[in-house]
Formats: structure tokens, sequence, C-alpha cells
């Protein structure tokens, strides 16, 4: 008979490609996995992997195996949580994704509420790119994620729980700067520098200012950090989102923003789960806390 634990082990194979990184990730020696995973191949007659010293490649019927590993293998770990519901409610250990353009500051928000109102809650923070987190969720990596909308998440559930618009930063000593709105006709398009090609924010901004691009300077910039140095530095300006305008603008003397006067929301943000996520309840205590949590900080936006 085929073993869950058989099942984690050829997922994670699946995963990393590599039976020495998947044995690690398993905490077993390589040997012990290649024997769990031979004779799981024995009992189901087909090969799920093929390999030599150089790599693995999942064979047709592995793909199809694997699939339907990993529904199995987010179903029993949505069992695992049905104890929980007869519990206190966030009492227990939650693992939520986010994207670096929400974490750095949401997190602060929403952390002293949260060990206020809810001290056993054990939080596990993941930061990743969106995809990356859409596909943890469905495998049942992790809980939940919280992304920034409009974004395909497939088949997942989505609660928004804020909107908000963006506001276009620039040096103070810039003879723009003494502005306190701009549409994006106003921009100057060959200064504008955002993050890399493909950040859902970068892809936000220019839905918003409906413009492509094609003017943006040549940056492989990944984090706002970063982006607010190459404006202090000169190298031009840039639109980062309200909830991150406390932290990178508000304080520095150095720089300003002005408001991006374009259809508003810019964009939205929502907790993703599977739908087949059995605390529901829980996600929305969450989302009720981020929102009000947010609201403090930023009055003047929207709580969905």
């Amino acid at each position: 008979m085929i073993s869950l634990k058989q099942i984690n082990y050829a997922l994670s194979v699946g995963k990393n490609l590599h039976f020495k990184k998947a044995a690690d990730e398993c905490f077993i020696s390589a040997s012990t996995l290649s024997n769990a995973i031979s004779e799981m191949e024995k009992q189901l007659g087909f090969k799920i992997f093929e390999r030599d010293n150089r790599r693995v490649i999942v064979t047709k019927l592995g793909e199809d195996f694997l699939e339907k590993a990993a529904a199995i293998s987010v179903q029993v770990e949505d069992i695992k949580k049905i104890s929980q519901l007869h519990g206190e409610p966030l009492s227990h250990k939650i693992s939520i994704g986010m994207i670096p353009t929400i974490s750095p500051f949401l997190i602060p928000a929403v952390l002293p509420r949260l060990n206020t109102d809810y001290p056993k809650l054990e939080l596990q923070l993941v930061e990743a790119k969106s995809q990356e987190l859409v596909n943890q969720i469905q495998n049942g990596e992790i809980d939940m994620g919280i992304l920034a909308l409009p974004y395909p998440v497939k088949d997942l559930r989505i609660l928004k729980f804020w909107a908000e618009d963006f506001f276009w930063i620039c040096r103070a000593d810039d003879e723009r700067s003494k502005t306190h709105k701009i549409t994006a006709k106003e921009l100057d398009l060959s200064e504008l520098i955002l993050l890399e090609e493909g950040n859902c924010l970068t892809e936000h901004i220019l839905s918003a200012c409906n413009v492509s691009h094609s003017h943006q300077h040549t940056f492989r910039v990944s984090n706002l950090n970063t982006l607010m140095q190459l404006v202090k530095g000169g190298m031009g300006t840039t639109l980062i989102p309200a909830m991150a305008t406390a932290q990178l603008v508000d304080s520095d003397l150095t720089l300003t923003k002005a408001y991006l006067d374009e259809k508003s929301p810019h964009r939205e943000i929502a907790v993703v789960v599977r739908e087949t996520f059995v605390a529901m309840h829980e996600v929305d205590l969450l989302a009720n806390v981020f929102s009000e949590e947010l609201q403090k900080v930023l009055p003047n936006h929207h709580s969905k």
C-alpha cells in the first residue's frame, strides 16, 4: 500500500527535480528517499521519474500521478485543520504568503493588533512573487496569500479587504515637487523608473496610467527600497502604492509625493485561499484585522 509519506517524497522530488535536494527537504537520506520512490513505482507498475546521475525527468504517467498526489496532500492538510475549528480562533499555526510590495508595509501595521488580540497565533510568513504564492497555495504549501489584484488566481477564492491608489515620487528639489496631484498625461515617461518587467506592481501602475513598458529606464530593480534610492540619486521619478508612502517618503525630506489623479482604485489587496480551506471564518477575521489596521494608517483610503 502506498503511504502518505511516499506521496510527499514524490511531490518533493517533483518540485526539486533533484533527489538530494528533495531528501534534504524531507529530512531523510538520499538513499532512503530513492528506495521509497522505487518501492512506490513498483507498487504502481510504472515509473514516476526517469533519472540518471545528471538529471531527473517526470514521466507522462508521473505527471498525472503528481497532480493527483498534490490534491491528496492538500486534502490531508485540510483534514488536519478540522480540529482547529473547535478551539479558540487564530490560536494555532497559520502560514501566510505576501508579495514584496505589500509585506514590508502591511506586517508592521497589523502585527501589534494580532499579538494583542490573538496571542496564541503562530504566524509563518513567506515572501515571494505572486505566481509562486498562487502555486504554493494550490499545492497546500501555505494556507493563504496576500496578493494585489487584478491578478489571475485560477480557481482560488478571493476575499478583498483593501483598495488603494498610487503616488508619484520625485526629489524635493524638482521644480514639480510642489504639485499635489498629477495625471498620467503629465508624467514624463522617459524618466519613469518602475520595478522589473513582470512585477505585478509594475503591471498595475502601467494599467492605471494606460502606458506601455517602452518608455521605462532599463533597470532590473526588484524592490521598492532600491527604487527610492535611484530616485534620490537623480535617476528619475517613480510611482508607489499609498501603503508604502509612510515608510519610504513621508519621513524623508529629500523626496515629495503627488497623488496620481487617475481612475481609482489603482490596485486592490486580497486574501487568497483554496476553495476547500476549512477555516474560512479565520480568513474573515484576518481580513477584518488587516482592513481595520490599514484604515488607521491610511484613513483616506479604501476598506473593502
